[in-house]
């Protein structure tokens, strides 16, 4: 499966311009199995995509990127969150204990919200994304050369807030999942590839070979 983890609706993420239907019309159209709605700090949507999920036949899972005090994190299979901003680390942990995962979004964007250096300082990620679509390539491959190190999943996703961006980047799953628990499952089983998009459909990164900058797809 191909799935794009990192994903705002515009219900709850006031930046975003999409809506969730035509979010999963267009990942249907990409080649997408299933998407991930992965809101500002908000998670109110969750209840309302799983309906939505069943009614199209198509994997919706709802997670949150959450604003810690050192940077985004990207969070799936909790139920509890911080209403206000905590460390890093205390997030993670709070993960942790719910039996959630969670991967550090566009750790080196320069646009002060990812995590940067605290990389190598938070115990307890299970992942980095090392491609998403609204940040530049060095920046990207700085990361992937931080997941190898580090030994964590390495995730591609769009961090879509606009209809050409929707499945620029996804991550390679290589087990069906249609529950959260398969797909935490999975996600630790170690298998997982960030994966881009390409003449029509996707290709595994091998996390060395430059790829294209991440504009929208036409």
């Amino acid at each position: 499966m191909f799935i794009d983890l990192h994903m705002h609706e515009s219900t709850y993420s006031k930046d975003s311009f999409l809506k969730l239907e035509d979010m999963v019309a267009i990942g249907r159209k990409r080649g997408l199995d299933a998407i991930c709605i992965t809101d500002h700090d908000d998670m109110g949507l969750k209840k309302a995509a799983e309906e939505y999920a069943k009614e199209v036949g198509f994997p919706i899972f709802v997670g949150i990127e959450y604003f810690s005090l050192q940077g985004d994190i990207v969070a799936f299979g909790i139920e509890e969150y911080p209403k206000k901003r905590v460390s890093a680390q205390a997030f993670i942990d709070l993960v942790k204990s719910q039996g959630g995962i969670c991967f550090a979004a566009h750790p080196f964007r320069n646009n002060n919200r990812g995590l940067e250096e605290n990389l190598k300082i938070v115990k307890g990620l299970d992942g980095v994304e090392v491609l998403n679509g609204s940040t530049m390539p060095e920046a990207n491959q700085k990361a992937a050369d931080y997941a190898k190190e580090l030994g964590l999943v390495a995730v591609g996703a769009s961090d879509c807030h606009i209809p050409e961006k929707i499945g620029f980047f996804a991550t390679y799953f290589p087990k069906k999942v249609t529950t959260m628990e398969e797909f935490i499952k999975v996600f630790k089983s170690g298998g997982c590839r960030p994966a881009y998009y390409q003449d029509g459909g996707y290709m595994i990164w091998d996390m060395k070979t430059k790829i294209h900058k991440p504009y929208k797809i036409a």
